[in-house]
């Protein structure tokens, strides 16, 4: 359990969620876990297995506390409460900022701002750990190519210029990315990024893990009640969750970039975890899934502080936590959006 801006957080999976008086209480069994008031909420998210009573969620309907419920992996089931007067006012809003420029833009700007400056640590990071192993000069180049584009990223007033500032960082970034590959390099050349279909292992594991993670932005919108659907900077397109890709931006290099490169420099994954099909596309084996897979959710559970709230939290709820603060700056709560910076 964790409660994190008046949200409560329940990482349990075997937690059962039930109404004490005016409180909420977390049990397992004949264990009590925890007891909290619900007058202190404004949501409560379960990633357990066993619910809430009735008593529970009809509480949180009268009492306008939001009350989201996902299986233990992450995936979005469904939310009770607060939709009369909160969803609706939160989604018109949403929907009003995507119909201008001027609002897309300044939340579009930070979620790129983020992506460049996490890009830009994790280069830094190898050359800083690995200095001997790389080439020092490329690395340094391309890092400070990315700091000149995050300057440029502050100023960038139009959006189709944010994308073109965007899509050179992603060269600079992923021009030096081979280099990060300090084992296994006969196995895990990386030569450029390719998709639909990936071409080689590394990209398998990369377009994986990005599926993985838009999934995971998708299933925290809905939490905390925006549209996954309805983006800032990524264009409205049918079926497509744009939101979700717009939101998965600062977290890319930090969350399945990284974690790439952890599995491949500790040889946790081989060559022998992949298949060529007959159409040239790479694929994982049953195998070599099970095993992203398992490390995925191993990963999850580890913790970091958080560089806005300056809290413990899993690497799993950093999505839900940008969620609902992209939902609190929309509201008026924050004056403006704050990426995920790494440090």
């Amino acid at each position: 359990m964790r409660k994190l801006l008046n949200t409560l957080y329940i990482m349990n999976p075997e937690a059962y969620l039930a109404l004490e008086g005016e409180t909420v209480l977390i049990e397992n069994g004949s264990i009590k876990l925890g007891q909290f008031p619900l007058h202190n909420l404004e949501n409560i998210v379960s990633f357990s297995y066993k619910g809430a009573s009735p008593a529970l969620m009809g509480k949180c309907v009268t009492a306008g506390v939001g009350l989201a419920f996902y299986t233990p992996n992450g995936k979005y089931l469904c939310r009770v409460g607060d939709h009369e007067h909160g969803n609706v006012l939160l989604r018109k809003r949403q929907y009003s900022v995507s119909e201008q420029e001027t609002g897309c833009i300044d939340i579009a700007r930070n979620f790129i701002i983020g992506k460049v400056y996490n890009a830009r640590w994790s280069v830094s990071r190898t050359l800083r750990d690995h200095a001997i192993r790389v080439d020092m000069p490329r690395l340094q180049k391309e890092i400070d190519q990315m700091d000149a584009n995050i300057q440029m990223i502050k100023q960038c007033q139009d959006l189709e210029s944010l994308r073109g500032l965007e899509g050179v960082s992603a060269s600079c970034y992923f021009s030096v990315y081979d280099e990060l590959i300090l084992n296994q390099k006969e196995s895990f050349k990386f030569e450029g990024r390719n998709r639909r279909p990936p071409l080689d292992n590394i990209n398998a594991m990369l377009s994986f893990g990005y599926s993985m993670l838009a999934n995971e932005c998708a299933n925290a919108l809905q939490g905390v009640g925006l549209d996954p659907y309805v983006g800032f900077m990524h264009t409205d397109r049918p079926g497509r969750k744009s939101l979700g890709l717009d939101l998965m931006e600062e977290l890319r290099p930090l969350v399945v970039d990284r974690f790439v490169l952890t599995l491949i420099n500790n040889r946790q994954i081989n060559a022998s975890h992949f298949i060529a099909t007959q159409s040239g596309a790479v694929e994982f084996t049953e195998d070599g899934k099970k095993l992203f897979l398992s490390e995925w959710q191993k990963h999850k559970q580890k913790e970091l502080v958080h560089p806005f709230l300056k809290e413990k939290i899993n690497w799993g709820l950093v999505p839900h936590i940008q969620a609902l603060l992209l939902a609190r700056h929309l509201r008026g709560d924050l004056d403006g959006y704050p990426p995920f910076l790494w440090r």
